[in-house]
């Protein structure tokens, strides 16, 4: 048995165990489009968290460009349309 094994078990309820961690990799692999589909014994949890990194990135470039088009359509957009009512009720959810 490993001594980072060991030490996990001997302070179980304050630290994360292996068997956690390997549980949370598999789960977040599922939701990383990019490996999906692979195999979770195929795929490293250092790939899981690099892919995972590079997938965060890339929302957040897409929300970047989404909310730079909506600042140019609300700013085209008269005030007081209902196309301008319309983004307003949806920024409000």
């Amino acid at each position: 048995m490993s001594s980072r094994r060991s030490r996990s078990r001997q302070s179980s309820g304050s630290r994360i165990t292996d068997d956690q961690i390997i549980d949370l990799v598999s789960k977040l692999q599922q939701l990383i489009p990019e490996l999906r589909g692979r195999r979770s014994d195929k795929v490293s949890a250092s790939k899981v968290l690099q892919e995972t990194c590079n997938y965060i990135r890339n929302l957040h470039r897409q929300v970047d460009g989404l909310s730079d088009r909506l600042s140019q359509l609300l700013a085209s957009t008269d005030t007081d349309s209902d196309q301008a009512a319309v983004i307003r009720s949806l920024l409000m959810e």
